[in-house]
């Protein structure tokens, strides 16, 4: 009961302290940088500066509404993204063409003392400050990982303690005041300005005072003209100039970012506000020279401009999964027993209640199930999951596996329709066509299509949506494809768009949550899904997958909806022909493209394969008398797998989502990416900086 009365005292007091409609509290962490926010303010009065003794003040500050916005490093913007804060990055520092939204964490020795990167052990080390990108997570997280400090993880020792043993004496910002990681800094070694050691300048300045050996930093920090005083420390044993780093540094890191809370009317006046006062005259957002020796004040120096952060972008996403990983190394905890199973990623009630039979069946003799599941909103949400480590897998179409491709996913395994085919080594990956459904006589061609009500499967959808609108953006040049169909059902579409107009929702109630959603509590969602929105005439057209007419029709499908249907009553339609039978595929149809496939992490691939194979053995369409049916869906269609697989194939390790999807599928792609409000939320986070890693 406390706890939840302190729960709504923190919301009550978010509620008073809320930001006014038009204001930006900024958040500052000393003295030198109150004065520059409070000269910002005195320019431009939609500002306001707020004082805290440090970061992770600063970041309760943010959550609890007492501020709206700090620029953080890569290491605090992954605190602030903790569940117990839940802040998101807006705004990305941009550096210009040295880097980009990114930038170089590099180790700088003075030019002269010879020692290489494997002979740092005993040497004196010069630190940002604990927790940071450049100057700790990046130097340790690579030592440890090559070996060079000997830590076996939390339930050793703390890691403080493995790099006190390494370095002889250390200044790092944040570290126990009494323990070695403090013994070399000047002031109170703590993360701010009162540490005259403390960030990248600080780091460089104990290097350049004798203090320290080795600074950890970032490529930008040594000033011109001492950069011939100063060289790299390589990965490779090696030296190089300090202007080398593209080719010598310990990795490529996410800029520094604005946080805020997730709200997309704050981060919005937060950028309008700082978009303004970026070109103020006379006073320049991204120097702090007025406040020397200080550096760095409320944004890096080095700054030049400023760039928005895709929406719905949070820490995970921002950081990319080598940094998290990285992260993760750092802060390793006693793990205990590990699952052997995989986790499978479902979407929706439908797919979850498969899934749930599916684990209770794969139990094995040891009674550890095989299979595990998690539950995902949307596809985007699971894959997300799968490059978080929540899930381990799934099934998605072709263009999804264009999205997971561009976060670093790669296909695992993929569906098979022929069943001659599956015991055929090396046999060709099943593929089918994208074809476009009219119903007979209804006049309608695919040169009459402009201004008709439109089906699709899913946007982002191989056959429902990027094969189609690639086509038509083709033919008309025009993103807005509104202007092209005057309304239809497109699960996963805006929700105030006109290709949810025509959606169905679940049927069960007014306002229903789930219209319009891609997933199966949608349904008109999918293939039949999309068929079954032409058949109730909600649109004129449905655009799906070759068999899907005649598996829902002439009897095939007891559902209500598909009594009565008869297959004759379609017809085909295509670019330059006259409508044709549905039979007629391999002469009509809008692309042949490849099956869906099972994605997964590169490092997952090869137990993903093998625990799949084992679970066909026992669950395949080829098992008689099996407990459990894994290409058969009785409380929906295409549950988890395509009803029509009859088997998984492997896809060779190393080959890439490119090299699956084919040469034509990918220009087709390409073409449609030129529309970026087509373009997946989750895609636009992955592929926002030029740093993030694949995993």
């Amino acid at each position: 009961m406390q706890t939840l009365l302190l729960v709504a005292l923190l919301g009550c007091l978010a509620a008073v302290f809320a930001a006014p409609a038009d204001r930006v509290r900024w958040c500052v962490k000393s003295d030198k940088e109150h004065e520059k926010c409070e000269a910002l303010a005195a320019k431009a009065p939609a500002f306001s500066c707020v004082k805290k003794t440090n970061t992770i003040d600063c970041i309760v500050a943010i959550k609890a509404g007492e501020a709206d916005a700090i620029t953080l490093d890569g290491g605090d913007i992954y605190v602030a993204g903790l569940k117990n804060y839940d802040l998101q990055p807006i705004i990305a520092e941009d550096y210009g063409t040295s880097s980009e939204t990114c930038y170089y964490a590099v180790a700088v020795v003075k030019k002269g003392t010879e020692f290489t990167i494997d002979q740092l052990r005993g040497k004196k080390s010069c630190h940002t400050g604990l927790g940071k990108s450049a100057g700790w997570n990046i130097p340790i997280g690579t030592l440890v990982s090559m070996n060079l400090i000997q830590w076996r993880g939390i339930e050793d020792k703390p890691v403080e303690e493995a790099v006190s043993e390494y370095f002889s004496a250390s200044c790092v910002p944040g570290a126990t005041r009494s323990s070695k990681l403090c013994q070399l800094c000047r002031g109170d070694c703590s993360r701010s300005h009162n540490e005259p050691y403390y960030d990248y300048g600080g780091a460089f300045q104990c290097l350049k005072d004798g203090a320290g050996d080795v600074a950890f930093v970032k490529h930008l920090t040594v000033p011109e003209s001492e950069k011939s005083n100063y060289e790299l420390l390589c990965k490779d044993n090696t030296r190089a100039p300090i202007d080398s780093y593209q080719n010598c540094h310990l990795a490529k890191v996410p800029a520094h970012a604005v946080v805020t809370r997730k709200d997309p009317q704050l981060a919005q006046l937060i950028w309008t506000h700082l978009s303004s006062v970026q070109s103020l005259p006379d006073f320049d957002l991204f120097s702090s020279e007025a406040y020397a020796p200080a550096k760095n004040l409320m944004f890096k120096d080095s700054t030049l401009k400023l760039v928005q952060v895709p929406a719905n972008t949070d820490s995970f996403l921002y950081l990319g999964a080598e940094y998290m990983s990285i992260v993760r190394s750092l802060k390793k905890e006693p793990t205990g027993t590990t699952s052997t199973a995989i986790k499978w990623c479902a979407v929706g009630h439908a797919e979850t209640a498969k899934c749930d039979s599916w684990s209770i069946n794969s139990v094995r003799d040891d009674a550890t199930a095989a299979i595990e599941c998690a539950r995902g909103a949307t596809v985007e949400e699971c894959l997300k999951m799968i490059m978080s480590k929540e899930a381990d897998a799934m099934a998605v179409d072709g263009g999804q596996v264009y999205t997971a491709g561009k976060c670093g996913l790669v296909p695992a395994m993929v569906e098979q329709y022929e069943s001659e085919l599956c015991s055929t080594a090396g046999a060709t990956a099943s593929s089918y066509y994208a074809v476009a459904v009219v119903k007979r006589d209804s006049g309608v061609t695919w040169e009459t299509l402009q201004g008709k009500r439109s089906c699709h499967t899913g946007v982002g959808r191989t056959a429902g949506w990027n094969i189609p609108m690639g086509l038509i953006h083709q033919r008309t040049q025009d993103c807005d494809f509104t202007r092209f169909f005057s309304s239809g059902c497109a699960p996963g579409a805006n929700s105030t768009s006109p290709f949810c107009t025509n959606c169905r929702g679940s049927g069960k109630a007014v306002g229903d949550e789930y219209k319009c959603k891609a997933s199966a509590e949608e349904q008109y969602y999918g293939y039949a899904g999309a068929f079954r929105c032409l058949v109730e005439n909600a649109g004129d057209v449905a655009f799906i997958k070759h068999t899907i007419v005649s598996e829902n029709s002439d009897g095939k499908n007891v559902a209500p909806w598909a009594s009565g249907v008869k297959s004759a009553d379609y017809q085909l339609i295509c670019p330059g022909k006259a409508p044709v039978p549905v039979t007629d595929y391999a002469s009509c149809h809008l692309a042949l493209v490849p099956a869906h496939a099972v994605v997964t992490r590169p490092e997952s691939h090869g137990e993903v394969v093998s625990v799949l194979r084992d679970q066909q053995a026992k669950f395949g369409s080829s098992v008689p008398d099996a407990t459990f049916r894994m290409f058969q869906s009785e409380s929906g269609k295409n549950l988890l797998f395509k009803d029509s697989t009859k088997c998984l194939q492997e896809v060779q390790a190393g080959k890439t989502y490119a090299d699956f999807l084919g040469e034509q599928y990918m220009i087709s792609m390409k073409s449609l990416r030129q529309c970026s409000e087509t373009t997946p939320d989750l895609e636009k986070s992955c592929t926002f900086h030029s740093c993030q890693q694949k995993i």
